[in-house]
Order: C-alpha cells, then structure tokens, then sequence
C-alpha cells in the first residue's frame, strides 16, 4: 500500500475517534499504528506491502492490548461524578408524616408521593433526607 494511503487512514481514524465516535480509544491504536506504518513506507523501512500489513496488524493489536486499558481508566477517573437524582438532598416538609406513612410533598417544583422509611416522626417543618426514589415515591428518613 502507498505511504500516502496509511496516512490517510490513520488520520481519518484518528479523526473519528477524537471528534465523532466514543470507540473507547480503540479507533486511535489502530490510526496511530496506520500512521507508524505510513512513516516506516516513507523512509522504506517498511518493505513489502505484506509487510506492511503484518506490521500494522502487530502495532494495533501489541498497543491495544498493552495500553488502551491503562490510558482509558486514567482518562476516565478525571470525569466529575454525576448525580443522577435527588438522593441525599434534604427538603422540609410542610406537615408532619409518621413512620410508615405516605403523603404528598412539593419538591422541585413538582408534587410528589412521600413515604417516612424511618422509626421516627418527622414533624411539619422538619427536616427528612430522601434515601431514594422509587418510581415516583420519595422514600424519607428524618434528618438529624
């Protein structure tokens, strides 16, 4: 293969990766191996067309094996945590809700089902922490 022609798909897989495409990194081993193989073909190192294809094969599979994993967690752990709903924020409720009961509170600007998941009373204008959410239900233990 020409050396312009594993530029080119080195490039565009790099492309891809890095702008349109979240493949977890692997799109970038195999066009940074096409890339090293359009280099080696440049300054004739690389040989035979054959050739060439057994070193791009050797490349991608040694780098994703070897790397991918590595350079993926650490790129990974520096993404913020996302909450994902309103567990452990804490709200005051208007009346008071007995252990075991449910009631209808205003959270968010919605009104929501409310159930007191706790041993305790929480008292009208007390403050419950919500433990979770189940299906539309806020399940509340009472703060403190």
């Amino acid at each position: 293969m020409q050396w312009w022609a594993w530029i080119a798909v080195g490039a565009i897989l790099l492309g891809a990766e890095l702008t349109f495409v979240d493949a977890q990194f692997y799109l970038l081993f195999v066009g940074l191996s096409a890339l090293i193989v359009g280099l080696l073909t440049i300054s004739g190192a690389a040989g035979a067309a054959w050739l060439q294809w057994v070193a791009f094969a050797v490349l991608a599979s040694v780098s994703m094996v070897g790397f991918r994993r590595r350079i993926y967690e650490r790129m990974r752990r520096k993404l913020p945590v996302m909450s994902s709903g309103p567990q452990g924020e804490q709200l005051t409720l208007v009346a008071a809700l007995a252990p075991g009961e449910s009631g209808r509170i205003d959270f968010r600007g919605s009104s929501w089902t409310a159930v007191n998941a706790g041993s305790a009373l929480i008292p009208a204008g007390g403050r419950a922490r919500i433990e979770r959410v189940d299906g539309l239900t806020l399940v509340l233990h009472a703060d403190g």
